[in-house]
Order: C-alpha cells, then sequence, then structure tokens
C-alpha cells in the first residue's frame, strides 16, 4: 500500500477529531471503571457503541485514513473473532472507497468440520502480510492468539491498528511493568502498529471545554500514576 505522507499536525487533527467523534457516540464513557488489569479508571472505551451503519462506517473511514497517513504497507486485513470481524470488512470497504482494495479475512471461534472447513473465513493469507484490526489492546495476549491463527496459515503477522492506545502500563503476573501493550507488540513481538489516537490526544480533546474539566483532571491523574511515555 501505497500511503502519501502526512504531517504530525494532520495526524493530530485526526486523532482529535476521531475523539470527538467517540464521545459524540458514548463509545468513550467517563466516570468509574474496572480494566482488566484490575485498576478503577475514570474513562473507558467501548467500540460497541459505534452500533449503527452510518457510525460504523464513519469509524472504518478514520482507520483507513490513519493506514494511508502511515508508512505500513500490507496485503491483507485480518478481523480476530468476534469484534475484529466488522471492523475488518468496514475498514476493508473505507480502504477501496480511499482507492486502496485490499482483501480481508477472519476467524471463526470454533472450526467447522463441514462445507469449507476450517477456523478462517474469506481472503486466503498463505504468503502474505498480515495487518490485524483491532479496537484497544490491553495486553498482547488476543495479538497472540492472532498472530498464531496467522502463521498456522503461513502467512506472516506484519503490523496492528487500534483505535486508542490508552498508553498505560500493562501488568505482568499480577504487577505493574514499565511498558505498555502497544509497546510491548512492537517491541517484543515485532508488529508495526498503528493508532488512530492516543490518551494524549484524549486529554487534549477535553481540555478544549470547561464541562470536560473534571473528567480532564481524573485522567490527567490516573496517568500520572499508570501512563508510559
Amino acid at each position: 500500500m501505497t500511503a502519501p505522507a502526512a504531517d504530525g499536525a494532520q495526524t493530530d487533527a485526526l486523532a482529535c477529531d476521531f475523539v470527538q467523534f467517540a464521545i459524540d457516540a458514548e463509545a468513550l464513557g467517563f466516570g468509574s471503571f474496572k480494566t482488566k488489569a484490575g485498576r478503577t479508571s475514570p474513562y473507558f472505551f467501548n467500540a460497541g457503541r459505534f452500533d449503527d451503519g452510518a457510525k460504523l462506517g464513519r469509524l472504518a473511514e478514520f482507520y483507513a485514513r490513519a493506514l494511508l497517513a502511515s508508512d505500513i504497507s500490507f496485503d491483507v486485513i485480518f478481523g480476530p473473532a468476534y469484534k475484529g470481524i466488522p471492523l475488518a470488512a468496514a475498514v476493508a470497504m473505507a480502504l477501496a472507497r480511499l482507492g486502496v482494495n485490499k482483501p480481508f479475512a477472519y476467524n471463526r471461534k470454533e472450526a467447522k468440520d463441514h462445507g469449507e472447513g476450517g477456523t478462517l473465513i474469506g481472503a486466503p493469507l498463505t504468503g502474505q502480510r498480515v495487518l490485524i484490526v483491532d479496537d484497544v489492546i490491553s495486553a498482547g495476549t488476543a495479538v497472540r492468539e492472532s498472530m498464531a491463527l496467522i502463521r498456522a496459515a503461513k502467512a506472516i503477522p506484519h503490523a496492528l491498528i487500534i483505535a486508542l492506545d490508552r498508553q498505560e502500563k500493562a501488568t505482568e503476573n499480577g504487577r505493574d511493568v514499565t511498558w505498555s501493550a502497544v509497546q510491548y507488540v512492537r517491541d517484543t513481538l515485532g508488529l508495526q502498529v498503528c493508532t488512530i489516537a492516543k490518551l494524549t490526544h484524549l486529554l487534549q480533546t477535553l481540555q478544549k471545554s470547561d464541562k470536560f474539566l473534571v473528567h480532564y483532571n481524573a485522567i490527567a491523574a490516573y496517568r500520572a500514576q499508570y501512563g508510559v511515555m
């Protein structure tokens, strides 16, 4: 995939536009939420709230534009079951509308023993560089599972795109570590990583309006405790 160059200001503008879209769609919620790491987070990102055609289409456009603004190239899009399935299909359509036509595939949780059989559906993966599409990651577990499926299909796990990078310390054996899940995927698992927005963009957006001041302060304090660079 050939991507046009994008400067930092354009990328930041896209990220802040996405954050505002997520707030408007109530995919970004504020309050008190328990994370997988057992922390009490003042915000939560729920991609399930992009729950109609217009929202999903716009979400996919953000994914596509972030990919085109990156230097990541790939051959096939892969959506891990279940939430990655509609994302992969929608992102493929959004890219096609922008002039980049890519095949996509996804997996089922249980292998079929009839019909075409197997766990993978869609475009063949063999020999291809695969882009994994997800919403957020709190640990590398789901990514490793996708990588195992891709390698079993004799393909190359190449890159990952997510909607929001929480820029938050991961946990290992119940303890905080000094790296985030995104850093782990990039530096340890060796995948290129593209994100639409980061926690810094969420804070920038909240800072623009007094009505979000209490949420800004809570998230800034949370980041001071658990954040990574």
